[in-house]
């Protein structure tokens, strides 16, 4: 099977864990482009050589493909970019020309633009450092009263959704016209209440297809791409506690888990149906995240693996681990019925890359262990050690004290993983948010 990704951005989860990914299975030709190509933080997409790379590939089965990397230049870029609908407009017709060349099935998201709800302006406009809490409220609040936002400030920030919002309504148009196998209009970090969230609701009333998320989406698009089926049974470690919110979602984390599973290509069932169990590390009350200092109940209670193919998504805290549940996994042995582990960022970052992963491993023509446990390992290394614990340590990114601190967790996924880890780090966007684990 040929399929072309073309990543959001340039980040770890965005670009390195596709390959991860996809190189559990050698029966998988996987095309992605130069990763210099690719947005950042503050630098935006090499548009012009990302069509050169389209134009240059072989004939595909199918293509993943992230719109807003053509469109703005990226997800960041998508908040940031002044171009008008007129300018962003003639680009996105563009790569349809190429699409209708390529002949393969396309798998495509567009974000819808969050509304940040802090005063943090590092992806967002320069004046979210001053006004993003109240632009926040304005619209959690539906536009009702602007307070003292001053007006410049609110008309561009109402331009550039609008604009963005057309976008979206263009490509539904495209679909109509049958150029995409599917397309996903995203809720990147979403509250219940909003203009994103109405805008999604429009959306559908228009025949769009939304989804609460954003950097696990190609994923989820590629475990889509892969067309055969596996049936999953959820079983929720707190299940009185299913209907409750994920922090940065709008929908109950049992839907969430739905809406993962079957947006994968992949079936909910009963237990006694199942071709592989997806265990929940839930949350009572709320979802904890430890770097923001939110607590919540951790873990506690025994488990033990089951006979039979298996995969947990641990979402108890957003941003990193459950401690605790690492603990007690880590008293378990793993066996081939093992079919991943993931805690990165939100629930539905979590739950999108830990079933595309499994899928991958299940349905693979030509498995490759040793791919497999790279991939363990980083998300281990990633979202236990460093995320639930080394990162508390850290104040800025430093390489030295981060490779100190990681040796001792290092050594416990060798053991657990019966392999040996070989690694190194980098800061790819040079703040603590996230780290790149690469294999020497």
């Amino acid at each position: 099977m040929r399929v072309a990704f073309l990543p959001i951005d340039n980040r770890p989860v965005c670009y390195t864990l596709p390959k991860l990914i996809a190189q559990t299975d050698d029966g998988i030709e996987f095309f992605i482009p130069e990763r210099g190509l690719l947005g950042g933080l503050t630098k935006n997409a090499d548009i012009e050589g990302l069509f050169d790379w389209m134009r240059g590939l072989p004939e595909l089965d199918a293509m993943v493909l992230s719109l807003d990397t053509i469109a703005y230049g990226g997800l960041i870029p998508s908040r940031r970019c002044p171009e008008t609908f007129e300018q962003i407009k003639a680009r996105v017709e563009k790569l349809k020309e190429i699409l209708i060349e390529k002949k393969c099935k396309i798998y495509a998201f567009s974000s819808i633009m969050r509304i940040s709800n802090n005063n943090y302006n590092i992806e967002e406009k320069e004046y979210w450092a001053d006004w993003g809490e109240k632009i926040f409220k304005y619209s959690y609040e539906g536009g009702s009263d602007s307070g003292d936002i001053p007006q410049e400030i609110l008309d561009d920030y109402l331009k550039t959704r609008k604009r963005n919002f057309e976008i979206n309504k263009l490509y539904l148009v495209w679909q109509k016209e049958g150029l995409f196998e599917t397309l996903i209009f995203s809720k990147d970090d979403c509250a219940q209440f909003g203009f994103n969230v109405e805008e999604a609701k429009t959306l559908e009333l228009l025949g769009g297809f939304t989804k609460t998320g954003a950097d696990e989406i190609p994923l989820s698009l590629l475990s889509r791409a892969v067309e055969d089926e596996i049936k999953i049974c959820p079983i929720f470690l707190e299940p009185e506690c299913k209907h409750l919110i994920s922090n940065y979602e709008d929908i109950s984390i049992e839907d969430s888990v739905r809406g993962q599973i079957e947006l994968a290509g992949c079936r909910v069932v009963a237990k006694e149906s199942a071709d592989m169990l997806l265990y929940v590390n839930n949350f009572c009350e709320r979802q904890g995240e430890i770097v923001m200092g939110v607590n919540t109940e951790p873990f506690n209670a025994s488990f033990e693996v089951p006979d039979m193919p298996y995969m947990i998504a641990d979402v108890r805290f957003a941003n990193g681990a459950d401690n605790n549940f690492v603990e007690e996994l880590f008293k378990n042995k793993f066996d081939d019925n093992f079919y991943g582990y993931s805690a990165w960022n939100t629930s539905a970052n979590t739950l999108g890359s830990l079933i595309c992963g499994a899928k991958a491993k299940f349905l693979a023509k030509k498995y490759n262990k040793d791919a497999f446990i790279r991939l363990q390992v980083t998300r281990f290394l990633d979202d236990w050690a460093y995320q639930a614990n080394v990162r508390q340590a850290l104040k800025t990114p430093d390489t030295t004290v981060l490779t100190t601190g990681m040796k001792s967790f290092e050594q416990r996924v060798a053991q657990k993983l019966n392999t040996e880890v070989n690694v190194k780090y980098s800061y790819p966007w040079e703040r603590l948010f996230e780290v790149e684990v690469e294999f020497n």
